[in-house]
């Protein structure tokens, strides 16, 4: 009797969370709050003021206004019923939470997180309009919970791409959504999604931006080295995971994945002397992507030998696609996102599978299937004593603590003969040099400059003394000069006409200053011009400078602070410190100060320490004054 009744009672519970809010055509009108909602983004002064950002936000409330125009008129003409139901699922709010927390703390150590936080808002309200308009139009009710929020929170940790582009951020949200809905099959008597939709919609934008080379589009470079920034997030993710390991039962998932890349990398560095990964031996990427994008329970086996195979497959394939990428010169950071789907394809062979052995070893796995939740408990013992271990070892040390992260290491040994060390080495310098790290951008630039150890590229070798000389790095201002006696600006001009903004800058500064080259200011003021335009940060800082100070067209205050913001929105910390000396010099603004004390912040969290001790200093002649 108890328990009928405590049956009973579950069924009204479940009959409150689910009944119909609405019927008819009306329910249809619930998918214009979103995109009216959507539509409201565009009043937002970042997105109103970058062209290209707005472009975006009008196409995505366009296709879903003409989407439920569409929708509405085949809904009134069928004469159906459409209706909602509000029933949220644990494995949704769940992740949420997690992933929030992860936010919060990544985005303390790398700001552009929190920056953007609107824009994953914006993204969400667009997954929700799409999302019910996609369900009505091939069925007549929608499930209202907080599906689509992990998708898009998911998506976002491994990939997002810039301002100018954004508009193919939504594009990936559709085709999560697209993906989920159309792409099933049946599953223990169920139809359900084959992928996990936020790993198929990056895995299949992962292809085309490698095929294309067309990374640069993203900040994923900045999103997979930023995460190394936060001192404890490998602990973080830890405990974050075992609460989804606790209610989900996925824990097998994550063991076999981290045992594998363990004992992978062991191999692989006793076995070579160097290391697999450059910054780390489980990136923190990779160690957040065995805990996301392997454990959606309805895309991974639900047995337990399945769960084992499926987690050891993630962390060999994101060991070898590394190896594979280090192979085709692509950007490594696609490594754990290349091989989701084909895993999620393999979960039903996988649970067979499962099912098989368990059949020969009944006795034993009888045993085992009489308490999953308690084994579920006694795996997450074995996997925490894994992570201790890993961690107390110092297997997990990440970042400059890495001894993979030091160029001299790889550097040393490519010339000591290991020619697989030689393209390792250049990445390595490639990424700091990105970083604004000007004595990498000089080694990098003179290397590449002579041709000895890697192939010979003087368009880029070009580039990254100029980077580098722009810092202020006096050694790398020689050598540049070096390299305009014998190379001439031919090279430098053949990259901006590709529509290299980095090459137009840096010929735009030898033209502004004389050097290697006969000084005109209307020159260097044009190829600022076209570095800006084509959407290089530091162009439109030194194009602004250029109108302040009247070089090569008249001086126009206006426009200058304006390319400083362009450059400072960038993300170039040099124009956000030009940006905070123009408010500085503006005393008659009230509003001026405090905008100088924000765009000193801004480049001193971009790794600028002239903005740093000039942020200290302002802040002390502040105190001083009161």
């Amino acid at each position: 009797m108890a328990r009928r009744n405590s049956a009973e009672r579950s069924t009204k519970r479940a009959a409150v969370a689910v009944a119909p809010s609405a019927t008819g055509i009306g329910a249809l009108w619930l998918a214009l709050i979103p995109t009216s909602i959507l539509a409201c983004f565009g009043v937002i002064d970042r997105v109103y003021s970058t062209p290209r950002l707005l472009a975006g936000f009008a196409g995505a409330v366009a296709v879903l206004v003409v989407f439920f125009v569409f929708l509405y008129r085949q809904v009134e003409s069928s004469g159906r019923k459409i209706t909602y139901e509000f029933a949220p699922r644990p494995v949704h709010y769940v992740q949420f939470a997690m992933q929030a927390a992860l936010y919060a703390y990544w985005g303390w150590y790398w700001r552009q997180v929190y920056q953007d936080l609107f824009l994953i808002g914006a993204q969400i309200v667009f997954a929700y309009a799409l999302d019910m308009l996609i369900c009505w139009s091939r069925r007549d009710k929608y499930v209202l919970g907080f599906g689509p929020v992990p998708i898009v929170v998911s998506a976002n940790l491994f990939l997002w791409f810039k301002d100018d582009w954004f508009f193919l951020q939504f594009l990936l949200i559709a085709v999560a959504l697209l993906g989920k809905e159309f792409i099933k099959w049946t599953r223990d008597g169920h139809r359900t999604h084959i992928f996990n939709p936020s790993a198929f919609a990056l895995f299949l934008f992962s292809v085309v931006l490698l095929a294309t080379r067309s990374t640069d589009l993203t900040w994923g470079v900045q999103i997979a080295t930023t995460f190394h920034r936060p001192p404890h997030i490998y602990l973080e993710i830890f405990f974050l995971g075992l609460v989804v390991q606790a209610l989900f039962r996925v824990t097998l998932v994550t063991l076999s994945s981290a045992a594998a890349l363990y004992a992978l990398n062991l191999w692989y560095t006793s076995t070579t002397g160097d290391y697999q990964f450059i910054d780390s031996n489980i990136p923190v990427a990779v160690f957040l992507g065995l805990h996301l994008l392997t454990t959606d329970p309805a895309t991974s086996p639900r047995r337990d030998l399945g769960k084992i195979i499926f987690g050891a497959l993630y962390g060999a394939g994101a060991f070898y696609a590394y190896t594979l990428l280090k192979m085709i010169d692509g950007p490594e950071f696609y490594d754990k996102l290349l091989i989701v789907p084909f895993l999620n394809l393999g979960v039903k062979g996988l649970d067979h599978l499962s099912d098989a052995v368990a059949d020969r070893f009944k006795s034993l796995t009888a045993a085992l299937r009489a308490r999953p939740r308690a084994l579920n408990f006694a795996w997450m013992g074995v996997w925490a004593g894994l992570f201790v271990t890993m961690t107390a070892s110092g297997f997990l040390v990440k970042g400059t603590e890495h001894p993979g992260s030091k160029p001299e290491l790889w550097g040393h040994l490519c010339e000591k003969g290991r020619t697989s060390a030689c393209p390792t080495w250049i990445n390595i310098l490639r990424g700091k040099c990105q970083e604004d790290s000007a004595a990498d951008c000089l080694a990098l630039g003179n290397t590449l400059e002579a041709g000895k150890y890697v192939k010979k590229d003087t368009v880029e070798a070009g580039v990254t003394l100029g980077r580098s000389c722009d810092s202020g790095l006096k050694d790398a201002c020689i050598s540049l000069l070096e390299y305009m006696r014998k190379e001439g600006t031919d090279p430098l001009a053949s990259a901006c006409d590709r529509g290299d903004g980095a090459g137009c800058f840096v010929l735009g500064s030898l033209f502004s200053a004389g050097a290697g080259v006969p000084k005109n200011p209307d020159m260097a003021f044009e190829l600022f011009r076209k570095s800006c335009d084509v959407g290089w940060p530091r162009g439109c800082g030194r194009l602004g400078l250029s109108y302040l100070l009247g070089q090569g067209v008249r001086p126009n205050p206006g426009l200058a602070i304006a390319n400083f913001e362009k450059g400072c929105q960038g993300k170039n910390a040099a124009s956000c410190l030009e940006a905070a000396q123009f408010y500085q010099a503006e005393k008659s603004r009230p509003i001026a100060k405090a905008l100088a004390r924000d765009r000193l912040q801004q480049a001193c969290d971009l790794g600028l320490q002239a903005a740093c001790q000039a942020g200290v200093k302002s802040a002390s002649t502040e105190t001083t004054s009161r």
